[in-house]
């Protein structure tokens, strides 16, 4: 039988309230200078925070047999996602239904619900899901993380009624190994161990962005605070229309090369080749060294992933300059989009 969640609101709820609430409601008493009247700031409630609590879903996905993500995400995957519309659609991090076979959500309710894939962005990180059967709730509607600025109080809402109340402390640019960037990511603290698709709300009950990682510089200075990264919901709005009528966004993809690359001492090095990708069958090797892209030098993943996606588009041949071992290689990689390498390919 399923079991509905607690009524009762988190802590870090409450404790979230407290902290927004006073000074919006300053705010709406005290009107900038030269303004007799307008828009007044309205301050979150008790009522309004349990209604966003019902838009918070669980999310369980299986992969499909020899799925070829599973050696690094696992072939069953759980996480957080949230409701943005009357019609059931659910934005979550993408890695979650990533070759999913079986997809599934669990709601405020208790109840298990079957879900379907929508659509997938790579470039962006976010995945996207539909409800087969209707939600008892209200979408969270989307806010402005380019609005959102360091020191903002925050919360972080994932599934099972867990919250964290954080702070944004940096906002950033952000380079995974698996051939990832964003320009303007937002890193929170104190971390949260349910980061996985949970929702970033604002002061005013908007989703800002969605969880992806647990990481040790949150801040991006010397004093390695620890906290949690988040896309940015601003990178979604521009490509919704097209991840929910063609299940991914529109015009060239990126070009993917299947290769892991790590910063050591300001040498970038291959620590992981995807098996059978572009890069394994080009003869790149883990430990080789990265040197150049095309007769440009790189030093970083940054560099490196602006030079392969410049000017190229996926199917693009890549040339890569290497150390390997004691010889400099120059290889050339034929690109593809990444979901060409995933199973089944027809699912986006």
């Amino acid at each position: 039988m399923a079991t509905p969640r607690s009524s009762s609101l988190p802590l870090a709820v409450l404790a979230w309230l407290a902290v927004v609430a006073m000074p919006m409601a300053l705010a709406a008493n005290d009107p900038p200078a030269g303004r007799a009247d307008g828009p007044r700031a309205q301050a979150p409630t008790l009522s309004n925070a349990e209604q966003l609590f019902r838009a918070v879903v669980k999310v369980s996905t299986r992969a499909v047999p020899g799925a070829r993500s599973a050696a690094t995400l696992g072939a069953e995957r759980e996480g957080t996602g949230i409701l943005i519309g009357k019609d059931g659609l659910i934005v979550t991090i993408g890695y979650l239904i990533v070759e999913a076979d079986q997809v599934s959500i669990t709601d405020h309710r208790g109840r298990d619900l079957p879900a379907q894939v929508v659509g997938y962005d790579h470039a962006s990180g976010f995945g996207l899901l539909r409800a087969i059967v209707p939600i008892d709730a209200d979408p969270i509607p989307l806010g402005s993380s380019n609005g959102t600025v360091e020191r903002d109080p925050v919360l972080i809402a994932s599934h099972a009624d867990d919250a964290a109340f954080a702070w944004v402390v940096s906002k950033r640019a952000f380079t995974g190994n698996w051939e990832y960037m964003l320009d303007d990511a937002l890193w929170t603290s104190p971390p949260t161990l349910n980061f996985g698709g949970a929702g970033l709300i604002d002061r005013d009950g908007k989703l800002v962005g969605i969880g992806s990682l647990i990481v040790p510089d949150a801040s991006g200075d010397d004093a390695r605070l620890p906290g949690n990264l988040f896309v940015p919901i601003d990178s979604l709005k521009a490509i919704l229309p097209d991840l929910v009528a063609e299940g991914h966004r529109k015009g060239p993809q990126r070009p993917w090369l299947g290769v892991a690359a790590d910063e050591v001492h300001g040498r970038l090095v291959v620590s992981r080749v995807s098996p059978g990708g572009p890069a394994d069958d080009a003869g790149v090797r883990a430990g080789d060294i990265i040197l150049g892209v095309g007769g440009e030098a790189v030093r970083s993943r940054g560099e490196f992933y602006r030079k392969v996606w410049s000017g190229r588009a996926a199917g693009a041949d890549v040339p890569l300059r290497l150390l390997q071992g004691a010889d400099v290689k120059e290889l050339s990689v034929k690109s593809i989009d990444r979901i060409q390498y995933f199973k089944p390919r027809t699912m986006y």
